[in-house]
C-alpha cells in the first residue's frame, strides 16, 4: 500500500507528488508520461495555458490497479505565486478531491474536503495545495526564481527553499537541453529531488522516484533512465554526509551500565544488568554492578533504569533511501523489504553493506507478479511457470530468503510455483492472488499472508471476484461489521491458520484509513501529531477512502474494530503474528504495536511479536531478534517501560545498529520533529 509514505500514489509516489506543492505552464500545451517497469506508460500530465492566462492541468496515474485522477485549474499572481487555484478529482484510493485556493489583495482564503481557512498574507507566499499535480513543481520553481533569498514563505505555513544539486545535458530528439536537478526543502520530512529547466522561469522537466516512475516531458523520455542514474548518484552524495553528521561511531568495547533488559524469548523484563558489546557484537550480560568502577571499556553508557529492547523489525517496508532517519529514531534496526525494484534493492544493500547509507539492515523478499493491466511492476512480471521458477531461481541466487506473490499472479501456476520455491529453501508469502480466497493459498502452500484486508477478504469473494480493484479495499470496510467471528467458517479458518503455522502480517495501522474521514487526523500519527512540522499535520487530515455520509463512517468503523479483534483471536489461538507497516515508516509501527495491545495482546507480547517473531520469521534469529551473548548489537533503549504502557515505544533514547550509536533527538530535529526523549548520550 504505502499510501503516504515517501510519496502517495500508489505505493511510492504519493507523497512526493501530492505533498510537494503547486502548479504550472509554459508553453500553450506541454505534456508530460508517466513510465514505469523500463519504460511502460503509467499517466500523463497535461498542462494548457489559455490566451486568459489560465492554465489547466490533467493528471493521472495508474499503478497497481489504482492512482490519482486531477484536474487543475489556476491563474498566476505578477510574483508568480497562485491568485486563483482549483483541482477536483479523486485520490489514489477513490476519495474525493475538491480543493480551491484565492488571494484578495492581502487576504487569503482556501478549502478543501479536509480543511478550510482564511488568514492575512504580506508579499509573496505560496499556497500549498494538499491534493495538486506534479505540476505545481513549475510554479514553485519560477516563483522561487523571482524571490532573490532563494526562499519562498508558503500558505498556510513553512518556507519552501530548493539549491541546485546537479546540471545535465539531454538530447530530446534533435534538441539538446540543460537541466538540473533540484533538491526541494520545506515541505514533508526530507528533501525531494526533481528536475527543472534552466531558462529564466525555470519549471518541471522530469520528476523522478527512483526505481518506481519516470515523470518526464513527451519526447524525452529516452534520457530518463539517465537522469535517474545521475539523480541516484546526487542522492547518495546527501545521503553520505547526512550519515556522518547523525551516525556516530563506537570502536572497541562499549559498557551499557544498569539496563533493564527485555527478554524477547520469554517477553519479560529483568532485572537491571550490565551488558558490554564489542565490534559491533554483545559480549556479556551480568547483573547490574554497584561499583562506581565498572569494567574496562572504551565508551560507556549510563541507562540509568531505562528499558533496554533488541533492535525492533518492520515486517512489511517497501524501503527507500531516504527513510533510514525515521526507522533508526523509532528503534527499527532491520526492516523486511517486501516488493521493490530489484537493481535499486541490490543498490541499497550494497550502500547498507559498505555503511555509507544510514538505514536498518534489510531483508529482502523477491517480488513475483503476473502480467495484466493491474500488474504492479516490482521485481519480476510473469506470465508462465518457466517465468516464474526463473524468478525463483534469481532470487534464490540472490539469497532472498523468501518471494512475495502478488495480486495478478496467474492463479494456475500457484501451487506449482509455492512447491519450487520450497525446494530451493525459500519461504513464500503474498497478497490474494485474483479470483482465489485466502484459503486457496493456504492450501497451495503459503507460510505467510500479508494484510489484514486479504484475510478479510476470505469471507466475502468468489472466483469471479476481481480484488485487483479498489475492491478490495471497500469490500472489507463495507461487508467486515457485518460478520460473525464466531461463525464455523471464521473459527475453521483462523484454526487452520494455527493448525499450519501460517504467519499473518497484518499492518492494521495502515489500514486504519479505510475508516478515516476527510478532517480527522489520520491514527498513525494522531497521539504525536504535535511533533510534527505543520505541513505534515495537514496533509495527514486528507482522508483516502471515499465515505460518503455518517452511516457508511459508523459502519466502516465497527468493520476496522472486528478486524482488529480478528487479529487478537488469530494470536490468541496460536497463528504466528509479524509487525509490518507498508506506511510512513517509524511512527506507523509504534502504531501497529498499540493495535495489537489493543487486540488483545499483551504490551510485552506485542514487543516479542516486533523483535523476536521478526527475526525468526525473516530467518535473522541467529543474528538478532534478542539481546544474547553472540548476536549483534541491535539495541533500543526507551525512556520509559513499554512492557506496562506500550506508548512509552515512542521514547526512544538511544540507539545502537551494530557498532554505530544514533540519537533519536538528533535525527528528529533533522528533520524537523520535536523529539519525544532526550537522547541519553554516550560517554567517551
Amino acid at each position: 500500500m504505502n499510501k503516504k509514505t515517501r510519496i502517495a500514489l500508489a505505493g511510492s509516489l504519493a507523497l512526493g507528488l501530492l505533498a510537494v506543492a503547486p502548479h504550472v505552464l509554459a508553453a500553450e500545451t506541454l505534456r508530460y508520461v508517466a513510465l514505469v517497469d523500463g519504460g511502460k506508460q503509467a499517466g500523463q500530465q497535461v498542462v494548457t495555458r489559455g490566451d486568459d492566462g489560465t492554465t489547466k492541468v490533467e493528471f493521472i496515474f495508474k499503478d497497481n490497479g489504482r492512482g490519482p485522477e486531477l484536474k487543475e485549474e489556476y491563474t498566476l499572481a505578477p510574483d508568480g505565486t497562485y491568485q486563483t487555484y482549483k483541482v477536483q478529482g479523486t485520490s489514489t484510493f477513490g476519495a474525493k478531491i475538491d480543493e480551491s485556493f484565492r488571494r484578495d489583495g492581502d487576504q487569503v482564503q482556501w478549502k478543501s474536503t479536509s480543511d478550510a481557512g482564511n488568514q492575512a498574507v504580506q508579499g509573496t507566499a505560496l499556497y500549498q495545495p494538499l491534493g495538486g499535480s506534479p505540476a505545481g513543481f513549475s510554479v514553485a520553481f519560477n516563483a522561487l526564481a523571482k524571490r532573490p533569498d532563494g526562499k519562498l514563505p508558503l500558505i498556510p505555513s513553512g518556507t519552501l527553499t530548493s539549491r541546485k544539486v546537479a546540471q545535465a545535458q539531454v538530447q530530446c530528439g534533435a534538441k539538446t537541453r540543460d537541466v538540473q536537478l533540484m533538491a526541494v526543502t520545506g515541505v514533508g520530512l526530507v528533501p525531494t529531488f526533481v528536475w527543472a529547466t534552466t531558462d529564466a522561469s525555470p519549471r518541471l522537466f522530469a520528476f523522478i522516484y527512483p526505481g518506481f516512475v519516470q515523470l518526464v516531458e513527451d519526447g524525452c523520455q529516452a534520457v530518463a533512465a539517465d537522469l535517474e542514474k545521475q539523480q541516484k548518484q546526487a542522492e547518495g552524495d546527501a545521503l553520505v554526509d547526512l550519515a556522518k553528521r547523525l551516525g556516530h561511531p563506537l570502536a572497541g568495547a562499549t559498557l551499557i551500565r544498569n539496563a533493564r533488559v527485555f527478554d524477547s524469548e520469554k517477553a519479560t523484563l529483568g532485572a537491571a544488568s550490565d551488558v558490554l558489546v564489542k565490534d559491533g557484537r554483545i559480549v556479556s550480560i551480568t547483573p547490574a554492578s554497584a561499583s562506581n568502577k565498572p569494567a574496562a571499556a572504551d565508551h560507556v553508557i549510563d541507562a540509568n533504569g531505562k528499558v533496554l529492547l533488541p533492535g525492533l523489525f518492520d515486517m512489511h517496508g517497501h524501503v527507500g533511501r531516504w527513510d533510514g532517519g525515521l526507522n533508526l529514531a523509532a528503534g527499527v534496526t532491520t526492516v523486511r523489504d517486501m516488493g521493490n525494484d530489484n537493481a535499486t534493492l541490490q543498490q541499497m544493500l550494497g550502500e547498507i553493506k559498505a555503511g555509507t547509507l544510514m538505514s536498518p539492515d534489510v531483508v529482502p523478499a523477491g517480488f513475483i507478479e503476473g502480467e495484466s493491466k493491474f500488474s504492479a511492476r516490482n521485481g519480476f512480471v510473469v506470465k508462465n511457470l518457466d517465468d516464474a521458477k526463473k524468478a525463483v531461481d534469481w532470487y534464490a541466487e540472490h539469497k532472498y530468503p523468501q518471494i512475495k506473490i502478488y495480486n495478478s499472479f496467474p492463479k494456475d501456476i500457484l501451487k506449482d510455483t509455492v512447491a519450487y520455491a520450497h525446494a530451493k529453501g525459500l519461504r513464500v508469502s503474498g497478497h490474494v492472488p485474483a479470483f482465489l480466497r485466502a484459503q486457496d493459498v493456504v492450501d497451495d502452500g503459503f507460510d505467510e499472508i500479508q494484510h489484514i484486508n486479504q484475510l478479510m477478504l476470505n469471507f466475502f469473494v468468489d472466483d469471479k471476484t476481481d480484488t485487483r480493484t479498489l475492491a478490495r479495499f471497500y469490500l472489507p470496510a463495507d461487508k467486515t461489521d457485518g460478520l460473525d467471528l464466531d461463525s464455523k467458517p471464521v473459527q475453521d479458518f483462523i484454526h487452520t491458520l494455527a493448525r499450519k503455522q501460517v504467519v499473518i502480517d497484518p499492518t492494521l495501522a495502515t489500514f486504519e484509513f479505510l475508516h478515516q474521514r476527510e478532517g480527522e487526523m489520520s491514527p498513525i500519527v494522531a497521539d504525536v501529531a504535535d511533533h510534527l512540522p505543520p505541513d505534515v499535520q495537514r496533509g495527514r487530515r486528507a482522508a483516502e477512502m471515499n465515505i460518503p455520509d455518517d452511516a457508511t463512517a459508523a459502519k466502516y468503523t465497527r468493520s476496522y474494530a472486528k478486524m482488529v479483534e480478528f487479529v487478537g483471536r488469530a494470536y490468541k489461538a496460536g497463528v504466528p503474528v509479524v509487525a509490518g507497516t507498508d506506511e510512513m515508516v517509524g511512527f506507523t509501527l509504534q502504531r501497529e504495536l498499540e493495535l495489537y495491545v489493543q487486540a488483545g495482546l499483551t504490551p510485552s507480547q506485542a514487543l516479542q511479536v516486533a523483535t523476536w517473531n521478526g527475526a525468526k520469521y525473516s530467518r535473522t534469529l541467529a543474528e538478532r531478534g534478542s539481546i544474547t551473548p553472540g548476536k549483534r548489537s541491535d539495541l533500543v533503549l526507551i525512556d520509559g517501560d513499554p512492557t506496562k504502557n506500550i506508548a512509552d515505544i515512542r521514547k526512544v533514547a538511544l540507539v545502537l545498529k551494530g557498532d554505530t550509536a544514533y540519537y533519536p533527538e538528533e535525527i528528529h530535529e533533522a528533520l524537523g520533529i520535536k523529539p519525544f526523549a532526550p537522547a541519553v548520550r554516550v560517554a567517551k
